[in-house]
């Protein structure tokens, strides 16, 4: 039985989304790893960007694989919400030198609240029920959790929330300026890392950009973005020296590499489960991933010290996470589905 045109096989699908969730399970250890030895985390993430935007390049130098010219259009179009990302995933890896990973991802997943609190304060609609129960659920397990946390690290925690404003703050732009490109779907999804997702989804159908074109783009806008920082907060050149101590040490050497490695691994998935599936499957992923970390995040690296509290509130807020994805597909399945003109006419475009 053929697939139709357009429509990725279940094998291409299946890959690309088992794959993005092993190496995002997987970047959070190895990037806790490194934070545990080397604090200086926007030098980490100045570092995965460079790694990634010299590996295609070079890539491509030596016939390995192809890209298209860069277009300052489609750069302009990326810019804003890449300097927002980046910031969410600094201040994410800056909560990593306070907090356990079990709670790093409790927090994280107060993303659709602050989402609906912000909906709210900018005059939209109700949300249906279950979506409301289910952030509510997910909002009372991080409360419950942190009042159980013996390690309790403010510095930790606010760095965790801020990356939360952060993906609130992607959310808000991609509404403000793609509301009319993206049309219903903004409506249907609500979840803030979707929305930096369906930016990448129509990036990669409208402009068409693949995976590792979506990735050089991010990296090269990153980077002035992210040098301006460790150079005005003044942990550069500082962290260049420490680094330069720390590599002495094979262990440390090799948990680096193998931080960058993931870096390019953990985008390159994450772009490629959203081309081939969609910005929701990518999310749902997300969160099923999330529930195998928070269980791993109390045996590794350390494990967490167990209070009853703790472990109920994770409980509650894993519970609340899978509930949220599920009334969230259960919502878009409910959708009828917007055809645009452009489509209509050209369905194998």
């Amino acid at each position: 039985m053929g697939v139709e045109a357009g429509e990725p096989s279940s094998i291409l699908s299946l890959s690309s989304a088992f794959s993005y969730g092993v190496a995002s399970m997987a970047m959070v250890f190895v990037n806790k790893a490194v934070i545990m030895q080397y604090v200086h985390s926007m030098t980490l993430l100045t570092l995965q960007q460079l790694a990634t935007a010299l590996f295609i390049h070079f890539g491509q130098v030596l016939g390995m694989s192809k890209r298209k010219d860069l277009s300052m259009a489609t750069a302009k179009k990326l810019l804003p919400v890449s300097i927002f990302y980046n910031a969410n995933v600094a201040f994410a890896l800056a909560s990593l030198k306070g907090v356990n990973i079990p709670m790093y991802i409790a927090i994280k997943r107060l993303t659709p609240l602050a989402v609906l609190v912000s909906g709210f304060l900018r005059g939209k609609g109700k949300p249906p029920t279950q979506v409301s129960l289910s952030v509510v659920c997910t909002a009372l397990g991080v409360l419950v959790a942190a009042l159980g946390d013996f390690s309790f690290d403010l510095y930790g925690y606010s760095m965790a929330l801020t990356s939360v404003f952060f993906q609130v703050s992607i959310s808000n732009l991609v509404v403000h300026t793609h509301a009319r490109e993206l049309g219903i779907v903004l409506t249907e999804i609500m979840c803030v890392q979707t929305m930096y997702l369906i930016l990448v989804e129509k990036s990669g159908a409208d402009d068409g950009l693949s995976s590792m074109e979506l990735m050089f783009y991010n990296s090269i806008l990153s980077l002035p973005f992210l040098f301006f920082i460790i150079i005005a907060t003044g942990e550069f050149p500082h962290s260049l020296s420490v680094l330069s101590e720390k590599t002495a040490s094979v262990s440390f050497t090799v948990i680096l590499i193998i931080s960058l490695v993931m870096g390019i691994v953990l985008n390159y998935t994450m772009f490629w489960c959203t081309i081939v599936n969609s910005a929701l499957t990518t999310t749902i992923v997300g969160v099923l991933k999330g529930v195998g970390s928070t269980t791993l995040g109390f045996v590794v690296l350390g494990g967490v010290k167990v209070h009853a509290l703790n472990v109920t509130g994770l409980v509650i807020n894993t519970f609340g996470g899978v509930w949220y994805s599920y009334a969230k597909y259960t919502q878009k399945k409910k959708m009828p589905r917007k055809i645009a003109p452009d489509e209509e006419s050209h369905p194998h475009k």
